[in-house]
């Protein structure tokens, strides 16, 4: 049966193995009755695996493969050593030389056969490999040098040096080294600075989302409470405002951006419809709840949460942002396609290079429109009150804008936001009057 290779073989067979390598070394060399080096007992490890023996097993085989006791080898090589020595007692240099030679070749064999495992495992064979190649670069160049006109010529061209000068070369090139391991060492450095720095702002993005999930899990449970925040407790619609204000003060603006798409398409920042008892929200008879524009409370209210806040090169598409508070807002290069603006103070905000296709500044007719106010209750139908205060804000480089959105943008942004429509504002009257 094939033993299976994820499963580690048990001491007893592990035992048995051994005992098979020796068997298999000393019926290899021709005398089973020698005594062989013993193959050490394999232990688990601290976590109750067998640990690799491979290597070991391999050792000790080639290690069993060389004989320890006289033997055909040993015969040749005694008998090798005798007629070299009988040679040189004679004085016959021919059979010295010979049989010296064939000692080499019979000694180097036996220690290579114990040399091997060890070797194997100091050098890998990409290791070997090198070697035996800068040996045979060396063997090369040596013969090289010695058999081709390049060694009188190296001798002509070393006998006459100028040693002053090539004393003065050295320090040259030892001033130029010091100076290149100081570039060096200030380009490690600066990579290690480079690295530290993208760890470190990986670690905080890493945080700041896991931040963001705790927050949605949070604001998940008490919207799914059976009592939650779309019923009737205003105390746990203040504590979701508390946690919404923490959270958005700590995150960058990608992280404020995936807080408001979250709160806005969970219906968190729409005005609901409530009954007038318990304050519950009503359905729409579509699946969804009831918006009440007029009088609605929210689950969430902005309210002066981003003012000031930078949400540049963010994607805010269908968010609600009505009647929230972003003065001096930085919404540079973001995508606000469907956002609804209504009733949100953009005084001083720039949205430079945004795309505002679709984006809702006011209700009804541009023409009727008008920005908020404190004191007067808007009107839907007409547009009056109901729009976006502009005054000040940066169109400049918007996207997609339509004709009365910039009508809009036009009468109600007060001169400093009409120069920086697009399109220009000839023949719109400035109803703002500054």
């Amino acid at each position: 049966m094939t033993p299976n290779p994820n499963v580690p073989p048990s001491p007893s067979s592990q035992s048995a193995e051994q005992d098979e390598l020796i068997n298999a070394s000393q019926a290899n060399n021709g005398d089973a009755s020698v005594e062989r080096s013993p193959i050490p007992s394999v232990t688990p490890t601290s976590n109750g695996r067998m640990p690799d023996t491979r290597f070991t097993q391999d050792f000790y085989r080639e290690l069993n493969a060389v004989p320890s006791t006289p033997s055909i080898w040993v015969l040749l090589l005694v008998l090798a050593i005798a007629i070299s020595l009988a040679g040189a007692f004679i004085n016959l240099p021919w059979v010295a030389n010979m049989a010296s030679i064939v000692v080499l070749i019979l000694a180097g064999r036996v220690f290579w056969l114990t040399l091997r495992p060890i070797v194997a495992e100091l050098l890998s064979p990409r290791q070997q490999a090198n070697i035996v190649a800068m040996i045979g670069v060396v063997t090369s160049v040596v013969l090289l040098v010695r058999y081709t006109g390049l060694g009188p010529w190296f001798g002509e061209w070393y006998s006459g040096l100028n040693w002053d000068a090539v004393g003065a070369t050295g320090e040259v090139v030892g001033a130029l080294g010091q100076i290149l391991i100081a570039v060096l060492a200030v380009y490690v450095a600066w990579r290690q600075y480079v690295i530290s720095r993208d760890l470190t702002i990986q670690q905080n993005l890493i945080t700041q989302q896991q931040t963001i999930d705790s927050y949605f899990q949070g604001i998940s449970e008490l919207v799914l409470d059976a009592e939650g925040l779309l019923e009737d407790w205003p105390q746990e619609r203040a504590i979701a405002e508390g946690r919404t204000a923490a959270i958005l003060s700590s995150v960058d603006n990608t992280g404020k951006a995936k807080v408001v798409r979250f709160l806005s398409r969970s219906r968190l920042l729409s005005p609901l419809k409530r009954d007038r008892i318990l304050g519950r929200a009503i359905l729409d008879g579509t699946g969804g709840y009831e918006e009440d524009r007029e009088n609605g409370v929210r689950v969430i209210d902005l309210g002066v949460m981003m003012a000031g806040a930078d949400l540049s090169q963010t994607d805010l598409r269908w968010t609600d942002l009505s009647d929230a508070n972003l003065i001096r807002a930085r919404l540079r290069n973001c995508d606000l396609v469907k956002t609804n603006f209504v009733r949100t103070i953009l005084a001083e905000a720039d949205l430079s290079g945004s795309d505002v296709f679709g984006a809702k500044f006011f209700h009804g007719s541009a023409k009727t429109a008008s920005p908020r106010s404190r004191t007067i209750l808007p009107n839907y139908k007409t547009g009056e009150h109901t729009g976006a205060v502009i005054e000040n804000a940066n169109f400049a480089g918007v996207q997609r804008m339509t004709d009365e959105q910039r009508y809009y943008c036009c009468a109600w942004g007060g001169s400093k936001t009409r120069s920086t429509v697009p399109g220009g504002c000839e023949g719109i009257p400035n109803l703002l009057g500054r």
